[in-house]
């Protein structure tokens, strides 16, 4: 019997942490470790090397960070690289739909995206990326996952946004199980 590995993840988002754990399964374990390194790149890949670069030489370990996000097109690509912090509001989602309704003609069109960057003492980078095309819900449905969740019908699915579907069922097409599934290879 193998001995599960350790993934070294810089962040303090524990639903994160419980989809990585789910996405990866019982040969991982993802230890956790908040960073101070501020997100200041203007793509998701940036800050995903500028967390994991933080925690590397942290902790002189090989260390994973995500930066993740939606783009909405009707929004211009926003809130992008600022989806966790595109509003003072306790729920993003209010948001996203006024912010298109002010727009009657937008594309509900949008995407998932989830780079994962991986970092090691020896000055290795690796960065992958996954995505989900979809759109925005008219309304909030679900109540499963976190973030946009609720307002996301991704395209590979069968009309349910990610807030109606099982853990299983997210991890199976989610942008984020996409990203770290590719970097797998590089993790050996």
């Amino acid at each position: 019997m193998t001995r599960p590995r350790k993934l070294l993840f810089a962040t303090g988002n524990e639903h994160k942490v419980e989809e990585v754990r789910a996405i990866l399964g019982p040969d991982w374990v993802v230890e956790a470790r908040p960073t101070d390194a501020e997100e200041t790149a203007e793509t998701f890949e940036g800050n995903a090397l500028i967390k994991a670069r933080a925690l590397c030489a942290e902790t002189g370990e090989a260390s994973v960070a995500d930066d993740s996000g939606i783009e909405v097109d009707g929004l211009g690509k926003e809130p992008g690289v600022r989806s966790a912090r595109w509003t003072g509001e306790a729920d993003w989602v209010p948001k996203v739909l006024r912010s298109l309704a002010a727009v009657p003609d937008a594309p509900r069109t949008c995407r998932y995206v989830a780079a994962v960057a991986l970092v090691r003492p020896d000055g290795t980078e690796v960065v992958v990326r996954g995505t989900v095309e979809g759109v925005v819900a008219p309304a909030p449905r679900g109540d499963a996952g976190f973030g946009y969740d609720p307002i996301m019908i991704p395209d590979d699915g069968d009309g349910r946004t990610f807030g109606e579907m099982s853990e299983d069922e997210k991890h199976a097409i989610s942008h984020r199980a996409r990203a770290f599934r590719a970097i797998l290879p590089h993790l050996a």
